[in-house]
């Protein structure tokens, strides 16, 4: 339901004190649905073709969250692999770093650098056939997060297009995915910039 209230101005320098005040108001049950948005995007892509592969690309999300967990990934990892792909709709062309700034807000920064980075570590199976550089994630070879992006691919990416694995459904990860963005953003507790958490624990 739309408010029936509105700021003074029509160009956001002119806005006085009151009306950004009067905006941060409005936008924070804007802000408490960002888990319902998110979930209504994932159902979108289960009513979308992934073109030319067996699974649709809400399959290969849950196929991929679903590895995640039964590899006993944290909640970071599993909504991560779940998201990683997410931004296949509006931004095909850099999926990766689309879906990254989804989660990373909400994520430790290293599931946010592993999916904002995917795309150019799945090379490494496929390049080859396309005349391209498969090897191309080697430029990252001394960051922390190197070993972690790589078995992310090899463990819940590329592995992920099966129709016949039992794969979890939606309504299973939901609770996750709420708990996830119901965090506060940008949370230096959450975020833990610089910590490199391992993909599958030991």
């Amino acid at each position: 339901m739309a408010s029936t209230k509105s700021v003074s101005f029509t160009r956001m320098k002119d806005g006085t004190k009151e009306d950004y005040v009067l905006l941060r108001e409005l936008e924070k049950p804007y802000l408490a649905l960002t888990a319902d948005r998110v979930l209504d995007e994932l159902r979108r892509q289960g009513e979308a073709t992934l073109e030319g592969y067996q699974v649709t690309r809400l399959e290969h999300g849950l196929q991929a969250a679903t590895r995640a967990e039964r590899d006993g990934a944290d909640v970071d990892w599993i909504v991560g692999a779940l998201l990683h792909d997410i931004g296949d709709g509006l931004a095909p062309q850099n999926h990766d770093r689309f879906s990254a700034e989804v989660i990373r807000p909400f994520v430790r920064w290293d599931v946010a650098w592993v999916v904002e980075h995917h795309g150019i570590f799945q090379m490494i199976y496929y390049a080859h056939h396309y005349g391209w550089v498969e090897n191309a994630r080697e430029r990252f070879r001394d960051h922390p997060c190197f070993d972690s992006c790589a078995e992310f691919c090899e463990r819940w990416d590329q592995s992920s297009f099966d129709p016949d694995y039992d794969t979890l459904p939606l309504e299973h990860f939901e609770p996750s995915v709420r708990a996830v963005f119901r965090r506060k953003a940008y949370d230096p507790d959450v975020v833990k910039e610089g910590f490199v958490s391992q993909v599958v624990p030991a």
